[in-house]
């Protein structure tokens, strides 16, 4: 369970590089006065560590720090999963398209960091279903795939990406399209399916475990698969072709992709509100899964627990606010490599010569 905001002392310091975060009992700070603002609360507490220096505030534990529109965080996380588009949110909420962007990528970090600090450390008990979430960044030239693992209990374990290259029918126009642009920005690795789903198989199956994985018949699976030597994974496989009904064993993560797809606006198959940048799918996703295991249902009818109360992760179902009750800070949570990559902002669009990354010092 999320741990409450304090209310009267910071629990930590702040600041990354302080050495109280190695030996925690040596932590003291004083208050340092007060200063007061438009938004509730008004008055906030100031601090001052005796370790490293750091000036912070209460406000620094917050979801919504340095945030002039501090009203507009839960609007937009159920916004996100309501299928509108970043303009239709702006113009809902009578803000810039560029704020609801920065609100959409704050989310993502800190869900990022929420499903890290909640989902199972040790190898699922469950049998795990794999596949590939099919989408596209920048256009149609740029397809891509959200590689998903999913649990009967409809927990999503994880996800990663991988960039594909358009595959399909195409006029003779489209052919020479896309062969100047890859002469031009370069061609998709042929093995970023394999890489991706062996980078998400090492962060859900933890070493010496033993897991059972369902997925269809991609030919790069298998070779993930058979990479992961200190893992015995039993893969099987059922065919893409067949029926996706609730006896399909794929069904957890045939379902997960219909809600991804039926949630999401940047996902559907014709629309003007795709995804610019890869990093930005990301983020967004990671608002779904923490929604899908957190706060969803696992049956829209039945109403009933979602997948990580199933699972015995929570206690009773979150609320969104509950999602957001306080700041995670990256530096206190492990991470693995890829999802620090995206948390940072790093994964790179490649029709987009300079993507901007997350580099704020104080609001990592």
């Amino acid at each position: 369970m999320p741990t409450s905001l304090p209310t009267r002392l910071p629990p930590f310091c702040p600041n990354p590089d302080c050495d109280s975060l190695r030996n925690p009992t040596t932590w003291r700070f004083k208050k340092k006065g007060f200063f007061l603002r438009d938004q509730v609360p008004r008055k906030v507490q100031r601090y001052r560590c005796n370790t490293c220096g750091r000036n912070f505030s209460s406000q620094t534990f917050r979801t919504t720090y340095w945030l002039r529109r501090a009203d507009l965080l839960t609007p937009v996380f159920h916004r996100l999963l309501a299928c509108s588009g970043l303009r239709q949110i702006a113009r809902e909420v009578s803000a810039a398209h560029s704020t609801i962007q920065r609100l959409a990528e704050r989310l993502g970090r800190h869900c990022l960091l929420f499903h890290e600090a909640h989902r199972p450390s040790a190898a699922p008990t469950e049998p795990l279903v794999l596949d590939g979430f099919r989408t596209f960044e920048h256009s149609q030239y740029w397809p891509m795939d959200l590689n998903l693992i999913v649990g009967p209990s409809h927990f999503v374990y994880g996800f990663s990406d991988a960039e594909l290259r358009r595959s399909g029918t195409m006029r003779p126009s489209q052919r020479e399209k896309r062969a100047r642009l890859e002469e031009e920005l370069g061609r998709p690795d042929p093995q970023a399916t394999r890489k991706g789903v062996e980078e998400l198989l090492r962060r859900v199956v933890p070493p010496n475990s033993t897991v059972n994985l369902l997925s269809d018949e991609h030919n790069a699976y298998p070779v993930a698969v058979r990479r992961l030597r200190d893992r015995t994974i039993e893969h099987a496989t059922t065919s893409s072709r067949a029926s996706r009904t609730p006896s399909n064993p794929l069904f957890p993560v045939n379902q997960t992709d219909h809600l991804l797809r039926h949630s999401s606006a940047n996902h559907k198959r014709e629309t003007i509100a795709f995804s610019k940048r890869r990093q930005g799918a990301l983020y967004r996703a990671a608002v779904f899964v923490v929604w899908r295991n957190y706060v969803k249902s696992r049956s829209e009818n039945r109403r009933d627990d979602p997948p990580a109360k199933q699972l015995g992760l929570i206690q009773r179902r979150l609320s969104v606010a509950d999602v957001l009750n306080s700041r995670l800070f990256v530096h206190r949570i492990r991470v693995p490599a890829w999802v620090r990559r995206c948390y940072f902002g790093r994964i790179r669009t490649r029709a987009i010569a300079n993507c901007v990354v997350h580099e704020a010092s104080y609001a990592v």
